[in-house]
This record gives C-alpha cells, sequence and structure tokens, in this order.
C-alpha cells in the first residue's frame, strides 16, 4: 500500500532525475527566460524610476507648469499675472542668449544667460548647487550648468569671458549648479546636447538689467497652477495679458524643450518593453514545449507503468507540468535578479545624460507581479499540448513502442536531386521531410532570432540616415550663427568679409500659432530667400519641392499634427511686431525627420511682421582650411550669440547616442543571440536523443565520425540558412512597426534597412548558431556506441 505522499515523493525523484539529464536544454530555455524577465523588468524599472526622480525633482525644485516669453515689460505687471484664476504662483526674470569666449580653445561656444535675484533664490526654477555657492552682490560672478561645466573642466574659481550686452565682461565661477527647467539643454537648431559649446548661466538680476536696458522690467515669466486649473485658460490669459508687450504665447511643460525630450525617452523605454519581451517568452514556450514533447516520447513506457500502478491522469500531467514551471521559476529568478540591477544601472545610465541630482530607483514590484504570470503563462502555454498528450496515454498503449513511421517515396524522393546528393545528404532531406512541424517550429524560432537582430540593428541605420538627412541632403551650410537679437539685413555683408566665408545666406524665425479647425500648433515659421541654396526640400517620394513665394511648406509631421494637405488654408497667427491673423494657403508638404517645421518666403513672412529686412541668423559656407580663423573672428562681434558647425553639431550627436542608445541597443543585440544559440541548441540536443541509435547504429556500419555528425548538423544548418531570409522579412516588418511606434513630436525615427543590417544580424545568428553546434558535435563525438544499442526502442 502506497500513500499519496509517497507516490508524489517518487514522481518527483523522477522530476529531478528529468531535469538532470536535460540540464543543458533546461539551462538554455532559462536563459531566454531570463532575458524575456529581465528586459521587462529593467526598462518599466528604470522607466518608472525615472518618472518618480523627475517628478520629485520637478516638486522639490519648484518646476514651472506654464511659460512665456515677451520683449519687455513692467515688473508691476507680475501682479496681474498673479491674479488671473488658476495661477498659483508668477516668477518674473530676464533671459537672453550670449557668446562666450573660452580660453584655449578655438571654437565658438554660446550660453542661455538666466537672471537670479539678488540676494536670493528664484520663486520657481529654483536651482541646485552642486559645488560652490550663489553669485554675491557687487561682484563680477556666475554660477555655470554642471553639463558644460564638466564638459570643460570648469570649477568654482575659475574665470569666463560672457559677451553681455554687446560688451565682453570677465566673471568668476562662484558655483555649479543644476535646474529643473534644463534637465536637457539643447542650443538652439540642434537635435542632440553639445555640452563644450552650450550652457546654462545664472547671473545676479541687477547685471542683466545694466547690460539689456531691463531696469525694473522682465522678458520672461514662469507660473505654477493652482489644483484644478485648466491650463489652456491660464494660457489664453496670460497671452492678452503680454500681447502689449510682445508676448509671444504661453506654452506648457509639454512644449518646454527639456521637459519634452525626457517623455520622449520615458516613451521610448515603454515601446521597447511593450514589444521585445513578448518575442522571448514565445520562443521560451516553444522551447518548452519541443523538449517536453520530446522527454514525454521517450518516457511512454514509464508512464504506462506509472499508470499501471495506480497514477491518475492528473499526476501525471502535473508531473510534466512541474517540469516546465521550475525551468521557467529558475528562469524568471534568473530575469528578476538580472532585471533589477540592469535595471539599475540603465536608471544610472539616464542619470548622467540628463542629469539629475538624485536617483530614486524602485523596483515596480507590479511589474515584477505582471511578468511573473505572463511567464508561466508561457510556460503553461508551452506545456499543455505534450502534458495533456501524456495523461490521455493508456497504460497498454503506453508500454508498447509506438507504430514506426510510414516510410514511402515522395517526389523529393523520387527527383534528380535526391540522387546526386550524398547517403548522409538524403538522410537529412527525408528526415526534414517527415518531421515538418518539427522542422518549421526550429525554423520560426530561428527567425525570431534574426528578426530581433534587424530590427535592433535597424536603429544604427536609422542613426546614419536621420545625420545624412539632417545634415548633408537638406541643409548644406558649413555653420549657422545665430544672433542676440534681430537685425537688420545688411549685416550679412559683415559676415561675408570674414576669412573664409564663401557664400552667406540670411534667415528669420518668427513665433507664429498656426490652426486649423479645432486643431492649433506653436511653432517658429522660417523665413527663407528664394533661391536659396543651403536648404532643399522634398516630398515623401524623394521629389525636389521648391520655397512657395506666397503660401506654407510645412514639415509632414506638423501637417499630419494639423489634418492639413496642400491646398488647404491654415489660420496663421504671427506671435510678434504687427501680430497679424491671417489664412494662408499650404503650398507643399516636405519629408522632415526632426521637430516640427514652417517655411515661408522671407519677403512674404515680412509682410506679416511689419518688419521687413529683419533677420534672425544667418547661414554660412566656409573653407574648411580657414575655419579655425572663421571662428576666432566670430569670437570679436557682440550681435553673435550662437554659432554652431556642421562638423561639431554631427560629432554631439555621435557621442550622445554613443552614451545611451547605442550601449542599450547592444546589450540587447546580446539577447537576441542567445535566442539563436538556445533555439539551435535545444533543437539538436532533441534531435540527438531521438537518433542517438540511428546515429551509434551508422557508426557501427562504418560511417566516420564527421558523416555522423554531419547527417545531425547539417540537418539544422539546413534550417537555420532557410529560416536567415525569412527572419530578414520579418526584421524588415517589425524595424516598421518600431519605427512608426517611436514616432513623436521631437523625432522620427526614419524606416530604412541597409543591406548591411541583414548581414550582421544573420552573422551573428549564425555565429550563434555555429556555438551552439560545437557543443552538440562534442557530444556526438562522445557517444557510448554500446550503451545506445542496448536502449530499447
Amino acid at each position: 500500500m502506497s500513500f499519496p505522499g509517497e507516490d508524489m515523493a517518487v514522481l518527483n525523484r523522477k522530476l529531478t532525475r528529468d531535469l538532470w539529464h536535460v540540464r543543458g536544454q533546461a539551462l538554455a530555455i532559462a536563459a531566454v527566460i531570463a532575458c524575456g524577465v529581465a528586459i521587462v523588468i529593467m526598462t518599466y524599472g528604470a522607466m518608472t524610476s525615472l518618472t518618480k526622480t523627475r517628478d520629485a525633482y520637478y516638486e522639490r525644485y519648484r518646476f514651472a507648469q506654464v511659460f512665456s516669453h515677451l520683449r519687455r515689460a513692467p515688473l508691476r505687471l507680475i501682479r496681474e499675472i498673479s491674479a488671473v484664476p488658476g495661477v498659483e504662483k508668477a516668477d518674473a526674470r530676464i533671459t537672453h542668449y550670449a557668446a562666450i569666449d573660452l580660453s584655449g580653445t578655438g571654437r565658438p561656444a554660446a550660453a542661455y544667460l538666466v537672471s537670479l535675484p539678488d540676494g536670493n533664490e528664484p520663486e520657481l526654477n529654483r536651482i541646485v548647487l552642486r559645488a560652490g555657492r550663489l553669485p554675491e552682490r557687487d561682484r563680477n560672478e556666475l554660477v555655470m550648468s554642471e553639463n558644460m561645466a564638466r564638459a570643460l573642466g570648469y570649477t568654482p574659481g575659475q574665470k569666463l569671458n560672457v559677451l553681455l550686452g554687446g560688451r565682453k565682461q570677465l566673471f568668476t565661477v562662484s558655483g555649479i549648479a543644476l535646474s529643473p527647467e534644463f534637465v536637457y539643454v539643447l542650443a538652439p537648431g540642434q537635435l542632440m546636447p553639445d555640452d563644450k559649446a552650450f550652457g546654462i548661466l545664472w547671473l545676479r538680476r541687477s547685471l542683466m538689467e545694466a547690460a539689456y536696458d531691463m531696469n525694473g522690467a522682465f522678458n520672461d515669466v514662469s507660473l505654477t497652477l493652482s489644483p484644478g486649473a485648466s491650463e489652456p485658460q491660464v494660457r489664453r490669459r496670460i497671452d492678452l495679458l503680454l500681447a502689449r508687450f510682445g508676448g509671444t504665447a504661453a506654452y506648457g511643460r509639454d512644449d518646454q524643450t527639456s521637459h519634452a525630450y525626457i517623455s520622449q525617452e520615458l516613451d521610448q523605454l515603454r515601446t521597447i518593453a511593450t514589444v521585445i519581451p513578448p518575442i522571448f517568452l514565445g520562443v521560451a514556450a516553444f522551447l518548452i514545449h519541443m523538449v517536453l514533447s520530446r522527454l514525454i516520447e521517450t518516457e511512454r513506457e514509464a508512464i504506462g507503468l506509472f499508470k499501471a500502478f495506480g497514477y491518475s491522469n492528473w499526476e501525471v500531467a502535473s508531473h510534466y507540468l512541474k517540469f516546465s514551471l521550475l525551468i521557467t521559476a529558475a528562469g524568471m529568478l534568473a530575469g528578476m535578479i538580472a532585471g533589477a540591477w540592469l535595471g539599475g544601472w540603465m536608471t544610472g545610465l539616464y542619470q548622467d545624460y540628463f542629469r539629475f541630482p538624485f536617483l530614486d530607483y524602485q523596483p515596480d514590484f507590479p511589474v515584477f507581479a505582471a511578468t511573473l504570470f505572463i511567464s508561466l503563462a508561457a510556460a503553461v502555454a508551452g506545456t499543455a499540448t505534450a502534458a495533456l498528450a501524456a495523461a490521455r496515454l493508456e497504460p497498454a498503449v503506453a508500454m508498447r513502442p509506438p507504430a514506426p513511421a510510414v516510410y514511402r517515396q515522395s517526389l523529393i524522393d523520387r527527383s534528380k536531386l535526391m540522387r546526386r546528393l550524398s547517403v548522409p545528404g538524403q538522410m537529412i532531406v527525408r528526415h526534414l521531410e517527415r518531421w515538418p512541424m518539427r522542422a518549421l517550429l526550429t525554423g520560426s524560432g530561428i527567425a525570431m532570432a534574426v528578426m530581433l537582430l534587424v530590427t535592433l540593428f535597424f536603429f544604427f541605420d536609422a542613426i546614419d540616415e536621420l545625420v545624412d538627412s539632417f545634415y548633408f541632403r537638406l541643409n548644406h551650410q558649413d555653420a549657422v550663427i545665430g544672433l542676440v537679437e534681430q537685425r537688420a539685413e545688411r549685416g550679412r555683408f559683415e559676415i561675408a568679409r570674414l576669412p573664409g566665408a564663401r557664400a552667406v545666406e540670411r534667415s528669420i524665425e518668427v513665433p507664429a500659432r498656426i490652426s486649423h479647425g479645432s486643431l492649433s500648433q506653436r511653432i517658429g515659421i522660417t523665413g527663407l530667400d528664394q533661391g536659396t541654396k543651403f536648404r532643399t526640400f522634398q516630398d515623401a517620394n524623394g521629389h525636389p519641392l521648391t520655397l512657395p513665394q506666397r503660401g506654407l511648406l510645412l514639415s509632414d509631421k506638423l501637417a499630419n499634427l494639423l489634418a492639413l494637405k496642400p491646398g488647404d488654408k491654415a489660420l496663421t497667427e504671427v506671435l510678434e511686431g504687427d501680430r497679424r491673423v491671417t489664412q494662408v494657403p499650404v503650398f507643399a508638404i516636405t519629408t522632415e525627420h526632426v521637430g516640427l517645421a514652417a517655411y515661408m518666403d522671407r519677403a512674404s513672412l515680412a509682410k506679416l511682421t511689419g518688419e521687413p529686412g529683419a533677420v534672425t541668423s544667418f547661414q554660412v559656407a566656409l573653407d574648411p582650411n580657414a575655419l579655425p580663423r572663421f571662428l576666432a573672428k566670430l569670437k570679436e562681434i557682440p550681435a553673435v550669440a550662437t554659432v554652431s558647425t556642421r562638423a561639431q553639431s554631427i560629432t554631439a550627436l555621435r557621442e550622445t547616442m554613443a552614451k545611451s542608445m547605442t550601449i542599450v541597443i547592444d546589450f540587447y543585440i546580446g539577447l537576441g543571440a542567445i535566442i539563436a544559440f538556445g533555439v539551435v541548441y535545444n533543437a539538436a540536443r532533441v534531435s540527438l536523443s531521438e537518433r542517438g541509435r540511428e546515429l551509434a547504429s551508422l557508426r557501427v556500419m562504418g560511417f566516420t565520425g564527421v558523416e555522423v555528425g554531419y547527417i545531425l548538423i547539417g540537418e539544422l544548418a539546413v534550417l537555420v540558412i532557410a529560416a536567415l531570409p525569412f527572419g530578414a522579412v520579418l526584421g524588415f516588418g517589425l524595424a516598421g512597426v518600431m519605427s512608426r511606434a517611436m514616432e513623436t513630436k521631437l523625432f522620427r525615427i526614419p524606416f530604412i534597412v541597409e543591406p548591411s543590417t541583414y548581414g550582421v544580424g544573420m552573422t551573428i545568428a549564425l555565429l550563434s548558431a555555429s556555438a551552439s553546434a560545437l557543443l552538440v558535435g562534442f557530444r556526438i563525438s562522445r557517444l557510448d556506441l554500446i550503451a545506445v544499442l542496448k536502449t530499447r526502442e
């Protein structure tokens, strides 16, 4: 007589032996599960921690919710702004762009100057001192943003020349600071931060008042809102108050550069966490099914004996279910530990990228629970069919060997191709032909690995296309010179006289609100001269477009947001100058990957502003050999606020990508290689278990070890090679899905997959498959022929 506990103990001992027998395959499956779990926990943990850190930072240092720039308004206006319903706090300040002269370097640099109340901290957008102190009264001192200070090696006490109000003044760096307003610091017109060329400087208000004739006035206001206040209504009221003072339309956090970039990064993390892990868990379910089906097939006799001794269908099925759950549990445990650690690593990477003053990393426990549930569901899905098949076996049927396969000559067997193949080659083809579903599933697993690798390498193609499109095909200037304020167009001749300047074109950017029906966007309209050589436009098919003499040329993303198409009329409200509101026809839609853009003929735009001949920037073509002298001369021009060169911008973009996106994608590529290894290794081990007697018999018949290995590994090679093109096609499709899913107002990921990307993805999959084949080949070389041949069929 046996007791239930004893019965289960027997099954548990058998379970332990089974797991040890397939330990290599179990580890490969657990590794794939661990990868999927780790990605979910890592990305969601980093995303949650970064969101909480950002929100805590915003709250602790009182980051504003509404912002507005203007030309000049008296400080007494702040009382009226504070009285607007829904406004909790209003803070007025002076802001300005200025060039800075960095000693010992020939490259130009600029800063965004922000005033600090004399002797006090600002009410909103407070700064976090990381070193040193605030500027003191009656001293030429400033606080430098940490991103620029680190890039340039500045510490408190060092000197810095700033072109303040057209005069070069020597300042002492009194402190190094961060601000929630400038988590992501970006120069005007740039794609990525360049900390060596642009940063934030905080100066005492009295100094900026004197330099920019702003005594008792302000040109920038920030607001926080009362709980429950309507932001759109507050913005409209603020716009009415500031309109006569040159206000350029209030905007919220969604349109504030730093906050928008952070939100974009968090959205992209969410997309990766949503799309990639299901691939790993799907492959894991397939691998569990493959291993368990083979195990049950080889244990038919044992299953029959268990049932003959009284074990129920549920006990037999639960035994094999526990087999898969233990492998899954091992993978989940490893994935959770790795994911928690990697989440901290990724959060730290982004903390350094965004310059948060503190880090609140906490694993997301609801995500742990959801991942646990999904992983177990994948394991059960992979186990269900095999476990039910074991439970349904009748004892008498199970104790008999399965009926041998019926072999008939097929069309393939009668083909000329088969007659040209060697005997091992014919065996490979016949085995694939007679187990088509297994071959299909194995090939599908390999194809998914290739798909993931192609999709990940696609991002490098997208970056190259982004650089090539923005800096070479659409923009042909070597440098862009931003002015402190609007200037007369004759300044072009002063720039043209500088050494190395080959050609100069002028442009103006005017703040405006473009509306269509109920849709509206605050945007800067760029005015260019007819026949511009430095700016080209293309439609969605790559055909060139010309700048219209009348009408708007809109970027595709802006047109989509406003539901505009060529021929429609857009209500255009210019937010400076005469502030005219008029219906402007849409001439054409141009394809761009960066930001939202609208273009007009400069003369036509001047009619809307009422300020003909004004410019805000110059675009310059340069002699590369004269670049150092050109940049050195620019430092002597007080009207120049910012300078960016094409080479400098591309270098900054590459460095930023290397610090963030490249590291993360390289990590995912390694995980993709694990999928390829796991699929091929498990398929090879299952095939070896099934055909061990057959292969041993061939060895006894005189086949060499290489020939026997060729039969097994050659079959896998056929599957791998056949799966590569399908994986490439799937990768192309998934890349398209990722491109659309990661699209934001700031960036569109160009959908382009280079031929080299398919080659690299396939090569990594082949190398992973080769590594697993070597391990299986080693097992074949160590086959114990006598023990294998004694095994009962």
